[in-house]
């Protein structure tokens, strides 16, 4: 079998000088970080690269969502690829001579790779007649919990680019560089942010009896919280519920007056967060009761749970084939979010993982010392190149 899927491969056409273009445009980006909903400078250097590539394109959808369109050929089907373009704030340190010039800002998750890939793909297509019809290149912002996916889909993208199937991929640190993941079905969690106001009653430090203290209820709701994936959540089930900020107070021998907590929590099934969701009301109304203190609890749900069409997982296997990536089907579903759900809650798909190489400390995804790994561009941009080709002709 595996002589056999050996035969099939072929080196990605990605030229050195290609490859070389790209890094220049990824480390570019890196340099330029653009938060969520900001990403107008970022935006604006695609559209440049897409008309040097003649590839014509739509901007503004869903804010700086940009569409790119190529077609070949004259075959009727279509195919999405999708790339995400936003950064985090975070402060990087890792004294790179392009590391981000926007201080508290850097590309900490690889979108500034994962746009420069598809760019990469984009060009690979332009050069090769073998395929055909038509692809749609799917630039978009405000990955990063702002709902960029949701607001392009709602700005008509399958409406007016109607794409029958979409791929994605995202750097994986961990995984040997270049290696692809494909998951049959679950490959990322849903997600939810959570925010919980205790309100109490302010007073002097030093008369403690006069108050009702909204920053010790703080500390046992926490505690509290921690139990829930623990002993309410079932064992063979995946569940995260972390509490990530606490803002209360201004003056040390001042006992507040509100505590805010803000976090996140994780799951792969709807009856999981359903049990979490009982839980935390459950909570709060207790430590409201016990601390004399008002406890309210907001939750805001993200679009769902990344799942694989078994289909397209195929064909996102496929086309690994074909770039002689090593392939992994044995990795576990990750708790880390991703807003691609949304697209494959509208069409089929598959979207995989892409080795970054080893991980190190500080510079796995979200990290200060994180940086998008160059030498994978070759595989990243051939293999968006390769399933687009691979989905259109099995239409």
């Amino acid at each position: 079998m595996v002589a056999a899927a050996a035969t099939m491969r072929k080196t990605p056409a990605l030229t050195p000088e290609l490859h070389q273009k790209l890094t220049q445009w990824r480390r570019h980006l890196h340099a330029h970080p653009e938060l969520s909903l900001q990403e107008k400078a970022t935006a604006a250097f695609v559209q440049e690269k897409l008309a040097e590539l003649g590839i014509p394109f739509v901007s503004g959808i869903g804010g700086h969502g940009i569409v790119a369109t190529l077609t070949c050929g004259h075959a009727q089907s279509r195919v999405g690829l999708r790339a995400d373009m936003d950064a985090l704030p975070i402060t990087e340190d890792t004294g790179l001579a392009y590391a981000s010039q926007t201080p508290g800002v850097m590309h900490a998750c690889g979108h500034d790779g994962h746009t420069a890939s598809l760019l990469g793909a984009a060009a690979l297509l332009v050069a090769d007649t073998s395929w055909s019809g038509t692809v749609d290149f799917i630039f978009q912002p405000a990955e990063e919990g702002y709902g960029g996916s949701r607001a392009m889909v709602a700005a008509g993208l399958f409406d007016r680019f109607p794409m029958e199937r979409v791929f994605g991929f995202h750097n994986w640190p961990g995984l040997s560089a270049g290696t692809i993941a494909v998951h049959d079905r679950v490959v990322m969690a849903s997600g939810g942010r959570v925010t919980i106001t205790i309100d109490g009653h302010a007073g002097h430090a030093g008369m403690p009896h006069l108050t009702r203290d909204p920053v010790m209820a703080a500390g046992h709701l926490i505690v509290a919280m921690q139990s829930i994936a623990s002993r309410s959540v079932d064992p063979l089930d995946a569940a995260v519920l972390s509490l990530c900020t606490i803002e209360g107070g201004t003056a040390a021998n001042q006992i507040a007056g509100r505590v805010t907590i803000r976090g996140t929590l994780r799951y792969h099934r709807d009856a999981v967060k359903d049990t979490i969701l009982a839980r935390i009301d459950d909570i709060c109304a207790g430590i409201a009761t016990s601390f004399g203190v008002k406890v309210t609890p907001e939750i805001a749900i993200g679009v769902g749970v990344v799942i694989n069409t078994p289909a397209e997982a195929g064909l996102a296997r496929s086309a690994a084939e074909k770039v002689r990536a090593e392939i992994r089907r044995d990795l576990a579903p990750s708790m880390a979010g991703e807003d691609f759900a949304f697209y494959l809650q509208q069409r089929p798909g598959a979207f995989v993982w892409i080795g970054n190489g080893p991980l190190r400390d500080g510079a796995e995804l979200h990290g200060p010392r994180y940086d998008f790994n160059d030498a994978i561009l070759p595989v990243a941009s051939g293999w968006m190149a390769e399933v687009a080709k691979t989905a259109l002709a099995s239409s």
